[in-house]
């Protein structure tokens, strides 16, 4: 069955579902999580669910998304993708079923693209962020309700993608080659030097990364993603190198932000290494990179 309202890009506006809000197949999810890096050298970083502030304020209908437990794998790692069973069972009990439409926000949009990505990687498509997120929806007055929302369960359908998930193997392939990819570092110029981060069990990046510090890519004035040509910029040469496309992060929530801004610039083959910095540099044997 096809869904009631197809969305065209990975972004709706504000104003795009204030018109929207009466539907009865959208689905609105709330995936707000807050993370503090590690006070000391070697230390873990801690995440905390975003479920109360969703109870205290969110957008009228919206329901919780809930990246720490249901769409993350259990003791699978920081934040590891879930099986295709696990996610369409959570899905599923989000009222995700084949005629829905998705909209995705957070108070920090990027916990948003990563719920964003694990759709499309099951073979879900009608799914977008809101641009700008809570924060902008907010700023302009618009409608919030508090307490628990939630749509009815629905049956999730959808074919896994896998390769939207780059993992290790691939990823030490990258680099003992030195071609099939080009490796995208999501964070901060200071966490790609690695000069003075002390946020993983070794300091450095994937040999042979480039930068694109995914907070480059949102409007500081309203958090919106910059415009197309702006992005394009910002990725040069990444989009100078032909190919396959893999973004990471810490955790592989960061590098989803990337992989929106390369769906949003023509890129096709694009995946998120999952594993992220947290896997590579827990192992001694791998390669980094620092400076």
């Amino acid at each position: 069955m096809a869904p009631t309202t197809a969305l065209p890009t990975p972004l709706v506006t504000t104003e795009w579902l204030a018109d929207h809000l009466d539907d009865p197949k959208l689905r609105i999810l709330d995936a707000t999580v807050h993370l503090a890096p590690p006070a000391e050298a070697g230390g873990a970083w801690s995440e905390t669910t975003g479920r109360p502030d969703y109870l205290a304020a969110h957008i009228p209908g919206a329901a919780f998304a809930d990246v720490i437990d249901d769409l993350s794998e259990p003791d699978g790692g920081w934040f590891t993708k879930p099986s295709p069973e696990r996610f369409a069972a959570a899905a599923g009990r989000l009222g995700i079923g084949p005629d829905t439409t998705v909209v995705v926000y957070a108070v920090n949009v990027f916990w948003a693209t990563r719920v964003w990505w694990l759709l499309l990687a099951n073979g879900f498509d009608n799914v977008a962020v809101l641009d700008g997120g809570f924060g902008k929806w907010t700023a302009e007055g618009r409608p919030t309700r508090s307490g628990a929302e939630s749509y009815p369960p629905a049956e999730f359908v959808g074919t896994p993608r896998p390769e939207l998930f780059a993992d290790l193997a691939e990823v030490r392939q990258v680099v003992e080659t030195g071609g099939g990819a080009c490796l995208v570092h999501s964070l901060s110029p200071e966490d790609y030097r690695a000069t003075e981060t002390v946020s993983y069990p070794r300091p450095g990046r994937i040999p042979g990364s480039r930068n694109v510090f995914v907070a480059a890519l949102l409007d500081p004035t309203d958090g919106t993603f910059r415009p197309v040509p702006e992005l394009r910029e910002l990725f040069q040469e990444v989009q100078a190198e032909p190919g396959r496309k893999v973004t990471y992060c810490g955790g592989g929530i960061a590098a989803t932000g990337d992989a929106l801004a390369l769906r949003l610039l023509g890129e096709t083959d694009v995946a998120v290494y999952d594993g992220s910095l947290m896997e590579w540099t827990s192992d001694p044997s791998l390669p980094l990179e620092v400076g």
